[in-house]
């Protein structure tokens, strides 16, 4: 049996194609598919009902699958106006809530962005600072065992290459990073190519959070086509022509070389779950 767990961010296109249209009947439909994991975004905000969670988690666990959740996307721990932060403290207790009635552990969250009016060190000082704060604020309103998950970013002005969300993850026990392999490879303008190229990210973590922490951490995958200012938009795994990348097959032979047992999550445009079930025929071929 495959210790990783495979899914989507969301719903494909055929989701709906064959007729479906709720959360709750993804559950089924990913493990018909030999699915098992799947990632529900919050992006444009938290307004899911405490009823319709509740719903989606007695469905998640009547077929086995794994539920995480993405903050909104509008988080900055690194914006000087101290009201913001707060709504961005808010918009990740208010997301663990949600994971929670799901039956979810995992909350992935965008750090900060550099911002117009900000140095890069500075950004960074200020997004600790911040993360700090949020630390406090989870274990104060017993969230603590919960997995909080900073994620890699994929536009250069972001904060969130690797090395600075190990910094983040640093900070306390209940983070586990989200490395985004596609953001990654978006803001290194197609940096990820060979097995040395993934095995450098994994050994960056493994020397800053340990082994096992490392071993766990969530992961996005997707193809995503970059400028120089890195990330532009989410392709699909057929899209190859375009030379975008990254490749899955190098990542795979990393996780089995360090016997990883992640949470993959894809993110391709449309083909999520197909893509991620390709991902975990890559891996089990390995």
């Amino acid at each position: 049996m495959c210790k990783i767990k495979f899914g989507p961010s969301g719903n494909s296109e055929s989701f709906y194609a064959e007729g479906n249209k709720s959360t709750e009947q993804v559950a089924e439909w990913l493990n018909k598919r030999g699915l098992t994991a799947f990632e529900y975004s919050f992006g444009r905000g938290t307004n899911m009902s405490d009823e319709k969670a509740i719903a989606i988690s007695k469905k998640m666990r009547e077929f086995n699958i794994a539920v995480s959740g993405h903050a909104p996307y509008y988080i900055n721990f690194a914006n000087p106006d101290d009201d913001m932060i707060e709504k961005s403290f808010n918009y990740v207790l208010n997301t663990a809530h949600k994971v929670r009635l799901m039956g979810g552990n995992r909350i992935i969250f965008h750090s900060a962005s550099v911002g117009k009016n900000n140095d890069r060190e500075s950004a960074l000082k200020r997004t600790h600072e911040n993360i700090k704060k949020l630390t406090e604020k989870i274990y104060e309103t017993g969230n603590d065992d919960l997995i909080f998950c900073p994620e890699t970013m994929g536009k250069i002005n972001q904060i969130g290459d690797f090395h600075e969300i190990a910094e983040i993850c640093r900070i306390d026990k209940i983070y586990v990073p989200t490395v985004d392999f596609g953001h990654q490879n978006a803001r290194t303008l197609g940096g990820l190519k060979t097995e040395a190229d993934f095995e450098e990210i994994i050994l960056c973590f493994i020397d800053a959070i340990g082994e096992e922490r490392t071993k766990n951490m969530h992961i996005h995958f997707s193809k995503i086509e970059y400028s120089k200012g890195g990330e532009v938009k989410h392709l699909t795994f057929d899209t190859d022509y375009l030379n975008y990348g990254p490749q899955f097959e190098p990542l795979a032979k990393i996780l089995k070389k360090y016997n990883m047992t992640p949470r993959v999550i894809c993110e391709s445009a449309g083909t999520q779950a197909e893509d991620a079930l390709t991902m975990k025929r890559i891996y089990e071929e390995i």
